[in-house]
């Protein structure tokens, strides 16, 4: 989940605000329905970076790349309709389980095990370096959503455009300082109960039903079945996953030292800096997880742009629980 913010607001992106209508074309009804259990063909695997990463890689390998980045509590299944949409459209869609999650695996034992902000785009860059992409279109939601709007901040040219679920993700520790009004505060409990031992421990036992829960939360109307949600939860018993996961959350608020060999990256990225790669953001009219108000955010976009609110009580798993809303902006980013 979104949790930790931008360095334009306080913690956790947490403001009340309601969503803008950017345009009156921009009001897209999303698909409530669940892909019942289906699955991907096959998961591959490749060394890139410190990682061995598990994704999937759809569609003909001369067309244009769409990577496909999930958040948490989610998985590559997030965007299984997406995919199937964005192959029959001609695209190339790799869709990686990210660190900590799947048949994803940190190689080294003696690796830690990061969760801070700029080593989950790091992973990216690395997963396109291995795969010999030189350029792709990136789409994402949560920490992937994060992860795509820090490549196309500082690696701008390894993405041709940006598809972002809630706007503008990146953020730093010294945003994070700053106390929210105390309802914000209350949609942000995880990170606080992750602050603790006990957090730990009862993540660790009970992560089946702490993650349904959220899910519940944060998409308050979409109608997953038992099956749908066991698919993803799957994902959940990656060895890294608690020890990934509780870093991320303790990093932001400055509970967790991140590496030094990543500072410089998050001295940038807490200067917020501005994408002017070609992006349309997407927002849910039922998120309830914390998120801002498109207009907050609208600025840090510099090049072509696009604001869609997509209705029909679509929460904050959007490509899910809305994709063709999602596979549509794809489509048409590059057109801007």
């Amino acid at each position: 989940m979104l949790g930790g913010g931008s360095a334009l607001a306080t913690l956790s992106l947490l403001s009340h605000s309601t969503l803008s209508k950017a345009s009156d074309d921009s009001r897209i009804v999303g698909s409530q329905q669940t892909s019942s259990i289906a699955s991907f063909d096959s998961i591959r695997q490749i060394e890139a970076g410190e990682l061995n990463v598990g994704y999937v890689d759809e569609g003909p390998r001369d067309s244009p790349v769409v990577m496909l980045l999930h958040g948490w509590p989610h998985d590559i299944y997030s965007f299984y309709d997406v995919t199937r949409i964005l192959v029959a459209s001609g695209h190339r869609v790799i869709v990686p389980y990210l660190r900590g999650y799947g048949t994803t695996r940190i190689v080294s034992a003696d690796t830690i095990r990061n969760g801070q902000q700029s080593v989950f785009a790091a992973d990216i860059i690395a997963l396109m370096d291995a795969l010999n992409i030189e350029k792709a279109i990136l789409a994402g939601f949560d920490w992937g959503g994060r992860a795509a709007n820090i490549v196309a901040a500082l690696w701008p040219e390894r993405c041709r455009a940006l598809v972002s679920v809630s706007g503008y993700l990146i953020g730093s520790q010294e945003a994070n300082r700053t106390p929210s009004l105390p309802q914000a505060e209350l949609q942000a409990w995880f990170q606080y109960y992750f602050a603790t031992e006990r957090g730990v421990k009862g993540y660790a036992a009970n992560r089946e039903e702490f993650n349904k829960l959220i899910w519940r939360n944060a998409s308050p109307k979409f109608r997953f079945d038992d099956a749908t949600y066991a698919r993803t939860a799957q994902a959940f018993d990656n060895p890294d996953h608690v020890a990934i996961v509780i870093h991320n959350y303790r990093w932001r608020l400055g509970l967790a030292q991140g590496e030094s060999r990543y500072d410089a990256l998050e001295k940038r990225l807490a200067q917020a800096p501005k994408i002017a790669v070609a992006t349309i953001t997407l927002e849910g009219d039922a998120n309830g997880a914390p998120h801002q108000a498109a207009q907050a955010y609208a600025t840090q976009f510099i090049g072509k742009y696009q604001h869609r609110e997509v209705t029909g009580g679509i929460g904050h798993n959007l490509p899910q629980e809305a994709p063709k809303a999602f596979a549509d902006a794809v489509m048409d980013v590059v057109e801007l």
